[in-house]
């Protein structure tokens, strides 16, 4: 009589530890591309794997999705400029393996601060394919999306990405984050390890993204886009009119 108990509580702590699911990397990505209003907007949901989903919707008055592309891809270069991103938590910026007017491929470096706590990270953007299947180059659309981890050591820890969709006042942006997603990199490629096997628990996602983080990550996200969104258009207006000074001298 006492086998069959210890082996179903066996199992019930399994599928508590690894969330039904082990070692899975399944990302939601439900809404992520959607143009209307989804069910989750902003706030912090956690998925049956343990993965913390967090999401931040940003309305963009005057605000084009070409600007946002702009802003990655060709205008953010030096740490003076990333802390106009977020004047009180971005502190240095670096870019690695950054082509000019290209932003898949390249590697944001930064440092920050994502609620009380410093964060060294390393954001490698990646085809929004990769990410969502759905997903088609448009021109009223700006799809972003990278692969987040260390900055000091080689760990990806999650992933994210922007969408800004055009309306009729500007543009909307949704943010989704994903944290737990625990792989070692080699280079920009993952690699299996150790730290990936025991840290895609359930369990373990828990501990790592632990209930501040997340609800820090949404807040960080709601007030550096809303930074970006009072000051780009002004911005995007005056850098044009200097590049058209000079192409007409």
């Amino acid at each position: 009589m006492k086998r069959p108990f210890i082996l179903i509580s066996v199992i019930a702590l399994l599928l508590i530890i690894t969330g039904g699911n082990p070692f899975s990397p399944y990302r939601a990505t439900q809404g992520v591309l959607a143009e209307n209003f989804t069910e989750l907007e902003t706030g912090v949901q956690r998925q049956a794997n343990g993965i913390y989903v967090v999401k931040a919707l940003t309305r963009m008055p005057a605000v084009k999705p070409d600007m946002v592309k702009w802003w990655f891809a060709d205008y953010m270069q030096t740490s003076e400029h990333y802390k106009m991103w977020h004047p009180t938590a971005h502190l240095w910026m670096d870019w690695e393996n950054k082509i000019p007017g290209e932003i898949v491929g390249a590697s944001h470096l930064v440092h920050e601060y994502i609620g009380k706590d410093l964060h060294k990270l390393r954001i490698q953007f990646v085809n929004p394919a990769d990410f969502l299947e759905e997903y088609q180059e448009r021109d009223d659309q700006f799809v972003v999306c990278a692969k987040t981890g260390l900055l000091e050591e080689p760990l990806y820890m999650g992933s994210m990405c922007h969408v800004v969709n055009e309306t009729d006042f500007g543009s909307v942006m949704r943010s989704t984050f994903w944290l737990g997603q625990i792989h070692k990199r080699e280079a920009n490629k993952e690699v299996t390890s150790i730290e990936s096997i025991i840290g895609n628990t359930a369990l373990a996602r828990t501990l790592i993204a632990n209930g501040q983080l997340p609800t820090d990550l949404m807040v960080h996200a709601i007030e550096e886009m809303g930074y970006l969104s009072d000051f780009l258009p002004d911005l995007y207006k005056q850098e044009r009119k200097n590049i058209e000074l000079v192409a007409d001298h």
